[in-house]
């Protein structure tokens, strides 16, 4: 058995039952991925636009991608052929763009309210305060080619894993709320995605049920 499928095999064992797992295949090359694939993987992770429409376009048609990165505008119309799910939709401005192009495709566009809970200024996503405004303001408006699926969320990179922890449980907290508030009658709205290589352990613990792992499964970047 090759290392990525040892690694890969491990990974999945760890897993809790009710948590899904996205391989980050971000700068790994097709014949990496294609390993994973024969391993059973399939659904894989990208952060930049084109390099996601490439190997979808060379990779078997069953496999599932997610994008995880920041996602600017002006990608989002040759984006949304390929993706499955985008992680990290952070202001209202990209909102609107995913779902009048979603719109333009006849697609439901099924995507992740991103929320900043790192003290690192460089991490993206809505306040609690933005978030409660912007759920209330499209509560009365056209949104019927996004299917909201849950929150994500990055905590911040440190060793301190006490920090970790509680940014993962405001989170938790957040979306309980939001779910409650906001989507009580809504199935679709169910999923909240936290936790990468080097925290995802401690993210199931506080309820994610979707982690992100690249480096444990593919090795470094490159």
């Amino acid at each position: 058995m090759s290392r990525l499928a040892q690694n890969l095999q491990k990974i999945k064992e760890s897993l809790r039952p009710n948590v899904q797992l996205v391989a980050v295949s971000k700068t790994k090359p097709v014949e990496l991925l294609m390993e994973a694939y024969k391993q059973g993987q399939r659904i894989f992770g990208e952060n930049k636009a084109m390099e996601l429409i490439e190997k979808a376009e060379q990779m078997p048609k069953d496999i599932e991608w997610h994008f995880i990165g920041h996602l600017q505008r002006n990608k989002v119309k040759a984006l949304l052929p390929h993706t499955a799910l985008i992680h990290g939709v952070d202001s209202p401005r990209l909102f609107w763009e995913i779902q009048k192009r979603a719109l333009d495709f006849e697609k439901q566009q099924h995507i992740f309210l991103q929320v900043h809970i790192a003290e690192e200024s460089t991490k993206f996503g809505f306040s609690e305060v933005e978030l409660v405004e912007f759920l209330k303001e499209i509560v009365s408006k056209d949104t019927s080619n996004i299917v909201v699926c849950g929150l994500m969320g990055m905590a911040t990179f440190t060793e301190d894993q006490e920090q970790v922890r509680r940014e993962f449980k405001k989170l938790k907290s957040l979306f309980d709320n939001v779910q409650s508030s906001y989507f009580k009658s809504n199935p679709s709205f169910k999923d909240l995605s936290m936790g990468m290589s080097g925290d995802y352990l401690l993210a199931m613990e506080e309820g994610s049920t979707v982690v992100r792992i690249g480096s444990s499964i593919f090795g470094g970047r490159q």
